[in-house]
């Protein structure tokens, strides 16, 4: 099925029935009170976020969603009958903006969150509601309000742990597919991935992270270059990013570590240029690849003294797997400390925080680089 993470749609809200104007009358009692009843309200509209849908794909064909009118009051103090409310259900991770300007309205990022995108119109009121002792015989009633219309547009960004970055073939599809569930293409040529791939990596029966893969960026990403530029916001929900970088060359005469450290730095430029958000978050070097190359050592330090990095840094092979067992055990233990922060948080928020609690037992991990801790 084809991915998509965008789409804009109309919603309209039903309008509220008119309130009736009638007056009772029966055998016996030609002059009876004012009975005209309400109008029903209108069909509003409501967005749900539905954890089993992973894209926007039914809305790029279901453009405009109308809702049905209330009906109208009748006498003998009869309501009209409410119409039935409209629910569209959307990924996880749907933002809805104001198509006319820009605003954004509401960011469903959990299981089964709703919302109203447009309010049903109210029903008018009958006369019944207008008697009184001096105006016996009320002729007045109010008409249904119109229900809110707006034009939307939602914009998908997929819930993931960690983050998958770097240049076409550097190896992120094999390394997303060697770690985890996922089975995205792999093929020997730029742009395999041509769409967002999720994958969950499970590091034992009840610890779990996911991952996302996204189409390489090339330089000049940020002003529209190449295909990863459309994607870079799935990486904005990510705890961490994994920069991969191909240390291998094909070419005898090509200098892999210049060429590598000229594309990392490519690529970091383009994520500041980018998001200030999205460059800051804490990014893991992962040098892959190294199965293709003479002395990996000697590959990894003169690559490190280039291009000046003191952040984490893995050297793997994602197509043999060495050096990814320890990868994923380090990621677990940094995003598990990332969701024990996310728990005192929200523990505090609602102010049953309790610093004994065994589940915020401190983790080794350091703050800056979310790195375990080694033992002294």
């Amino acid at each position: 099925m084809k991915f998509v993470d965008e789409a804009t749609i109309e919603v309209i809200a039903g309008k509220g029935g008119n309130g009736a104007h009638s007056f009772r009358r029966e055998k016996f009692i030609p002059k009876g009170g004012p009975d005209g009843g309400d109008g029903g309200r209108g069909a509003s509209i409501f967005a749900i976020a539905d954890r089993n849908i992973n894209t926007l794909i039914d809305f790029r064909y279901a453009r405009k969603h109308v809702g049905k009118h209330g009906e109208h009051g009748r006498g003998s103090d009869m309501y009209g009958a409410a119409a039935a409310n409209i629910t569209l259900r959307v990924p996880v991770g749907t933002i809805i903006y104001d198509a006319e300007t820009g605003e954004e309205l509401f960011d469903l990022s959990h299981h089964d969150q709703q919302v109203v995108l447009a309010a049903g119109g109210e029903g008018g009121l009958g006369n019944v509601h207008f008697k009184s002792s001096v105006n016996r015989a009320p002729k007045q009633w109010t008409p249904g309000k119109d229900g809110e219309q707006r034009r939307l547009r939602l914009e998908l960004k997929v819930l993931a742990d960690v983050g998958l970055l770097g240049m076409p073939n550097a190896g992120k599809s094999t390394l997303i597919s060697r770690i985890s569930n996922a089975r995205p293409k792999i093929a020997d040529y730029p742009f395999t991935t041509l769409h967002p791939n999720l994958g969950v990596v499970r590091t034992s029966e009840s610890r779990s992270f996911v991952v996302a893969d996204i189409p390489g960026l090339i330089e000049g990403a940020s002003e529209g270059a190449g295909l990863g530029h459309l994607f870079l916001r799935h990486l904005s929900r990510t705890r961490i990013l994994l920069h991969l970088v191909d240390v291998s060359s094909q070419d005898p005469d090509d200098d892999a570590v210049d060429r590598a450290v000229g594309e990392a730095r490519a690529i970091v430029e383009e994520l500041r240029l980018y998001d200030e958000t999205l460059y800051n978050k804490p990014r893991w070097l992962v040098l892959n690849k190294l199965d293709m190359v003479a002395d990996p050592e000697d590959v990894k330090k003169r690559f490190l003294k280039a291009y000046k990095w003191k952040g984490p840094v893995y050297a793997i092979s994602a197509l043999s797997g060495d050096g990814t067992q320890q990868l994923i055990w380090d990621l677990q233990d940094a995003i598990d400390a990332y969701r024990q922060e996310d728990n005192i948080a929200e523990d505090r928020a609602a102010g049953t925080y309790v610093a004994e609690d065994p589940r915020f037992d401190e983790t080794r991990v350091d703050a800056d680089t979310r790195t375990p801790l080694k033992d002294d």
